[in-house]
């Protein structure tokens, strides 16, 4: 599904380059679900911002479903990441003046589907979130928790076949937090190939496949073994 080889992504600070990215090879099957873990500036973020196709490698190849990425104009970047990607973030990046249900609705705006299929969709995933009577509520009238299950929803309605979640539960108190990565969870499950950034170690540990960065490398790379 992802097929990540020799990588490189630099940025200028200054007078130094900093290697967020050195030398990344990956491959990334369709349902794995993978933690992201390793300090701060370790190439977490650069990562997944480059898996998203928020970024460009400055060299290297990566390709996914096939295609490779590099090869594409914004355009058809852009079409690709909104018929395969979902994005999740730590600080939600709601639109402060649109209702729960509008922040869900509006990649199905964007991308012309009727308003009455639209509807349908979201409603949907409302009832899914658990957060239906919670649908003509502003962000700010909202709970942390809520407004994360509003993102997801937003992330999913479009049926990605790729969730790309950086620090999801980052600003969720506990229960918040492990109901939002139960989710996701579920999500996977379902086959959503489920990529998770992360500082908490206990979250990390629940993926079936841990990657650990490091200076813009992959320094260790570990699998649940396979029950037969």
């Amino acid at each position: 599904m992802i097929e990540v080889s020799g990588v490189y992504r630099t940025f200028t600070l200054g007078d130094s380059e900093v290697h967020a990215l050195n030398n990344v090879s990956l491959d990334i099957e369709q349902g794995d679900y993978i933690s992201v873990m390793g300090p701060s500036g370790s190439g977490k973020s650069t990562l997944l911002n480059m898996l998203g196709l928020l970024d460009r490698p400055d060299r290297g190849r990566y390709l996914l479903n096939g295609v490779d990425t590099q090869a594409l104009d914004e355009n058809e970047r852009a079409r690709l990441r909104r018929e395969e990607i979902g994005f999740v973030f730590q600080s939600y990046h709601l639109i402060n003046r649109l209702t729960a249900r509008e922040n869900i609705e509006m990649p199905l705006m964007l991308t012309g589907v009727p308003p009455r299929r639209r509807h349908e969709m979201v409603q949907d995933i409302l009832e899914r979130l658990g957060i239906a009577r919670r649908a003509q509520h502003l962000p700010n009238q909202l709970s942390g928790g809520e407004r994360q299950r509003v993102a997801i929803g937003r992330s999913i309605v479009m049926k990605p076949t790729i969730l790309l979640a950086d620090e999801p539960t980052g600003n969720l108190d506990t229960k918040s937090g492990a109901e939002v990565t139960q989710i996701l969870e579920d999500l996977n499950r379902e086959g959503i190939t489920l990529l998770v950034v992360t500082h908490d170690a206990e979250k990390g540990e629940r993926a079936r496949r841990r990657i650990l960065m490091r200076d813009g490398r992959v320094a260790a790379d570990e699998r649940d073994e396979q029950v037969a």
